[in-house]
């Protein structure tokens, strides 16, 4: 059984790293129940708005069994948040969700639509020498979410797949698709859930190469 770990939240503070110099990166879990509205966690601060949060990346969530990597190579624990995701899951394969499936997730219904791109604030963070690319490269990116029916959630909640979809477009593939094998992108312009940051990339790569159309997605077994 799937349950969530903790729910996290976290406030805006002056940050040395990236453009704005502000992050809300440093995520908490909270004491008791957590409300999850349209645009995120109740309470909640994003600090650039203009790269991350809005509808399509309302909620971040990352799995406890993939923090097992980072745990043993860094050599050191990682708390619920430690990537600033909101929702530690336990027991979900968050890297083989289809982008466009839906949890359940407490009183919520999110719907998986994007992958976490890592970026300068998160490796000044982190405090790991060579972390985007270390990130990347391990693959296992965890999975923007859209809240599609808003509610109430508490770590213990039981986390259920209410809708799946028929394709294997997963956050894994999506994220190589992003990153290391954008020749894959064309595979994930079918999907009518894809969030806006994924689509925007999906659009680039063919408008830049015209002799492409969209390819078929790959079917799940």
């Amino acid at each position: 059984m799937a349950i969530l770990e903790a729910v996290s939240r976290g406030k805006a503070g002056p940050s040395e790293h990236g453009v704005l110099k502000r992050t809300a990166i440093d995520k908490r879990p909270v004491d008791g129940p957590a409300r999850i509205e349209r645009l995120g966690v109740a309470g909640d601060e994003i600090a650039d708005l203009a790269h991350h949060g809005g509808i399509d990346q309302a909620v971040y969530a990352f799995a406890r069994e993939d923090y097992a990597h980072w745990e043993d190579e860094l050599g050191r624990p990682l708390p619920a948040g430690a990537f600033g995701e909101n929702l530690t899951t336990v027991g979900l394969d968050v890297q083989g969700a289809r982008i466009g499936e839906r949890w359940q997730v407490g009183g919520c219904l999110l719907e998986v639509t994007d992958v976490r791109i890592p970026c300068a604030v998160f490796a000044g963070f982190v405090d790991e020498p060579r972390w985007v690319r270390r990130f990347t490269e391990h693959g296992v990116p965890g999975a923007y979410l859209r809240v599609i029916e808003a509610g109430e959630v508490r770590a213990g909640d039981q986390i259920t797949i209410a809708d799946s979809r028929p394709h294997d477009l997963t956050v894994g593939y999506a994220f190589r698709a992003a990153t290391t094998e954008p020749e894959l992108l064309p595979t994930l312009a079918s999907e009518e859930r894809l969030g806006r940051v994924l689509r925007s990339r999906v659009e680039k790569y063919l408008s830049h190469h015209p002799d492409l159309s969209e390819s078929p997605a790959p079917r799940a077994e």
